[in-house]
This record gives structure tokens, sequence and C-alpha cells, in this order.
């Protein structure tokens, strides 16, 4: 697989865990439930989005990194 789309899904991975954690942080500090479709449909866009935004930036931020 090439190394930019493997980074690319590994980016929407995270992507789409961090928002489920932070929903679930909501859930428990506002005790206000949330539909479990409303948590999928949210976290499949926010990794799809990770993921396209994150290949997309990649050649643009390759020569950016810190020494």
């Amino acid at each position: 697989m090439d190394p930019r789309t493997k980074a690319s899904l590994l980016w929407g991975a995270v992507g789409g865990l961090a928002f489920l954690v932070l929903v679930q942080g909501y859930e428990l500090l506002a005790g206000t439930p949330v539909s479990i479709s409303a948590k999928v449909g949210v976290a499949v866009a926010v990794a799809v989005g990770a993921m396209l935004v994150s290949y997309r930036m990649q050649p643009r931020l390759f020569g950016n990194e810190s020494p």
C-alpha cells in the first residue's frame, strides 16, 4: 500500500475515534443521550473528511517537518 494512502486512512481512523470520544464525554457530562445512528453517521463523515484532507494536504506539509 502506498504510504500516503496508508497515512490518510490512519488519520481518518484517528479522526472518527476522536469524535466518538468527544461524544461520549458530552453524554457523561451533559447527561443527554445521543442516538447511535447520529454517532455513527457523524463519525463516518468526520473520518472521511479527515482522510480526504490528510491525503490532499500531505504533499504540501511534507517539507514542513521539524528536524
